[in-house]
C-alpha cells in the first residue's frame, strides 16, 4: 500500500512540473488622432495599463504566437491599450489574416507604432489596429501579395487574392476615412488614388507612404491620411496621449521558446504519443526510472509550448493531474472498479484537447468544429502512435540487452535480484540463471509459488526460489508478504496470483 501511494505522489509530483512552463512630440501633426482632434490628457489618478507587443523580422508562426498569447492576456488583465511595435518587411498572407481575426477579439484601445517599416504583411496588421503612429524614419506600404519566393502570383489567381484582401480592408477599415482606399492602393497597382484632385497613388504603381505623407491631412474638415501621428518613440507617444506619468507600461517578455514552439506545434501527436507510451510503461515498472522521465519531458514540452503559442493556460495541465490522480486510485487502491479508469482517461485525453484549443479568456470553452477538429486529430494521431510504439517495445524490446538495463537498476540487499527475459532473450529456453553481472535471470516455471516482497496494485515484486522478479496481480490486488503462484508471462513481468 505504501509503495503504491508513493507511485501515485510520484507521478503526481512530475506531471506538476510540466505544467510549469517624457519626451514632447517630435510633428506637429503629431498630437492629434485620427478624429482630427486633439487627444486629451488622462485625468489625474487615471493610470492606463499599456501592453507593448514586438512585431519584428519576418510575419510566421512565431510572431503569430507571441500576438496571440499577448492579447489574451490583455484581455485577461483588462489591458486599456496594446500597442504593436512594429518593424517587419512582410510575411506569410494565411498567418497574417488570422492575427487580424486576432486582434478584432481585442475590445480595449490597440494601435501600430511603424518603427521603422510595416511593409506587405505589416501593412495589414496595422491597418487592423484602430490608430497607426509613425516614427521619424517610418516607412509603410508595398503590400501586393506574391509567391513564397517574391515571384508574382498568376493572374487569374491575383485576382482574387486582391478582390478577397479589399473586402478584409474594407471590413477593419469602414470607420476610418481614406485608410480602406490607401490600404488598397498598396495592395493593386491598378487602382489610383486620388484626393483633392491630387494624385497619391498614380495607376500603375503601388503605394508606399513616408511618415511626412502619412499624416498629411486632406478632406473638409482635414483629416490624415493614414497617421495619426509621428514621434520619436513609443514613449513619446504615450506622453502625448496620457500625460506623463498617466500610464503603466506592462512588460512582455518575448523568449526563444515562441521560435521553438512552432517546431513543437507541429511534432504535437509525436510528442503525445510518446508521453503516453512511456508513462504506461513506466507504471508496469517498479520504482521510477528513465520511461518515466522520457514520458514527462514529452508531455512537458507539449504543454509549455501549447503555452508559448498562446492556445492554453495552466488549466489543462490540472485536467491532466486530475486525470492521473483518477487512474492511479483504480490502479493502486481500487482496481477493477473501472469507474475511475474511465473518467482518468477522459479528463487525460480531455486535456490534451484543450492544451490545443484557441480558448479566449472571458469567452469559456466552445464545442464549435473549427476550434475541437485540429486538436482532436491531433490526439487521435497521438493515440494511434502510443499503440504502435507499445506493440513495438512488446515485441522487439525484450529481445534486447537495453531493457535489461532499463526495467530494474538497482541491487536489493540480502538477495539476488533478476528481470523477466523475454522471448529469444538468454536463459528464455531453459530457465537458466545468467551471471549476477548481467543482473538477468531466466523464467521461473509457470505454477512455481513464492512471495509478494512488495504490495502488488497490481504490479510490485515477487521474490521465487531466493531471486526477485517484477510482478503483476493477474486480478486484483496482493499485500506484501502473500503467498504467490506463477500463472503465465506477460511483456515484463510474471503474471501471478495469491494463494488463498
Amino acid at each position: 500500500m505504501l509503495k503504491g501511494f508513493r507511485r501515485v505522489f510520484a507521478l503526481v509530483l512530475i506531471a506538476a512540473g510540466a505544467g510549469l512552463m517624457a519626451s514632447e512630440p517630435r510633428d506637429s501633426a503629431g498630437d492629434e488622432t485620427e478624429a482630427g482632434e486633439r487627444a486629451e490628457p488622462a485625468e489625474a489618478g487615471d493610470i492606463k495599463t499599456v501592453y507593448i507587443l514586438p512585431v519584428r523580422d519576418q510575419i510566421g508562426r512565431p510572431i503569430q504566437y507571441i500576438l496571440r498569447r499577448g492579447m489574451k492576456e490583455a484581455v485577461a488583465e483588462g489591458i486599456d491599450l496594446v500597442v504593436l511595435d512594429m518593424d517587419t518587411p512582410g510575411g506569410r498572407l494565411d498567418t497574417t489574416l488570422e492575427i487580424m481575426e486576432m486582434m478584432g477579439r481585442f475590445d480595449g484601445e490597440t494601435l501600430t507604432f511603424v518603427n521603422p517599416d510595416a511593409i506587405s504583411a505589416g501593412a495589414f496588421i496595422a491597418a487592423s489596429t484602430k490608430e497607426i503612429y509613425f516614427s521619424p524614419r517610418g516607412v509603410m506600404g508595398a503590400a501586393a501579395p506574391v509567391t513564397a519566393t517574391g515571384e508574382d502570383i498568376p493572374e487569374a489567381m491575383q485576382q482574387k487574392i486582391l478582390s478577397f484582401l479589399k473586402a478584409r480592408i474594407r471590413s477593419f477599415t469602414e470607420e476610418v476615412p481614406y485608410r480602406a482606399d490607401v490600404l488598397t492602393a498598396m495592395v493593386d497597382a491598378s487602382f489610383e488614388l486620388i484626393i483633392d484632385d491630387e494624385v497619391i497613388s498614380a495607376e500603375g504603381e503601388l503605394l508606399t507612404l513616408t511618415a511626412s505623407e502619412a499624416v498629411k491631412k486632406y478632406g473638409d474638415p482635414p483629416f490624415p491620411l493614414l497617421a495619426a501621428g509621428v514621434h520619436d518613440s513609443i514613449e513619446a507617444l504615450l506622453d502625448d496621449r496620457f500625460g506623463a506619468g498617466q500610464y503603466e507600461i506592462k512588460e512582455f517578455t518575448v523568449t526563444w521558446s515562441e521560435h521553438l514552439t512552432q517546431y513543437i506545434a507541429s511534432i504535437a501527436p509525436i510528442l503525445i504519443g510518446l508521453g503516453l507510451v512511456m508513462l504506461y510503461l513506466e507504471a508496469q515498472s517498479p520504482g521510477f526510472g528513465v520511461f518515466g522521465i522520457i514520458g514527462v519531458t514529452a508531455l512537458a514540452i507539449f504543454f509549455l509550448g501549447n503555452y508559448a503559442a498562446g492556445l492554453a493556460g495552466y488549466e489543462p495541465v490540472l485536467f491532466f493531474l486530475l486525470g492521473l490522480v483518477f487512474i492511479a486510485v483504480e490502479v493502486f487502491f481500487l482496481p477493477g472498479t473501472f469507474v475511475f479508469a474511465v473518467l482518468g482517461i477522459l479528463f487525460v485525453l480531455g486535456s490534451l484537447i484543450y492544451g490545443m484549443a484557441d480558448i479566449w479568456p472571458e469567452e469559456g470553452f466552445s464545442f464549435s468544429p473549427e476550434v475541437l477538429i485540429e486538436p482532436t486529430l491531433n490526439v487521435f494521431a497521438g493515440l494511434i502512435l502510443a499503440f504502435v510504439l507499445a506493440i513495438l517495445f512488446a515485441r522487439l524490446v525484450p529481445r534486447s540487452w537495453f531493457l535489461d538495463r532499463l526495467i530494474l537498476t538497482s541491487a536489493i540487499s540480502g538477495s539476488s535480484q533478476g528481470v523477466l527475459a523475454g522471448e529469444g532473450a538468454p536463459g528464455a529456453e531453459t530457465g537458466a540463471a545468467a551471471s549476477p553481472a548481467s543482473g538477468i535471470s531466466g523464467k521461473p516455471p509457470i505454477g512455481a509459488r513464492g512471495r509478494a516482497v512488495t504490495d502488488l496494485y497490481p504490479s510490485g515484486e515477487v521474490e521465487i526460489d531466493g531471486r526477485r522478479f517484477q510482478a503483476r496481480a493477474e486480478y486484483g490486488s496482493a499485500e506484501a508478504g502473500a503467498e504467490i503462484e506463477v500463472v503465465r508471462y506477460g511483456d515484463f513481468v510474471l503474471i501471478v496470483r495469491e494463494i488463498s
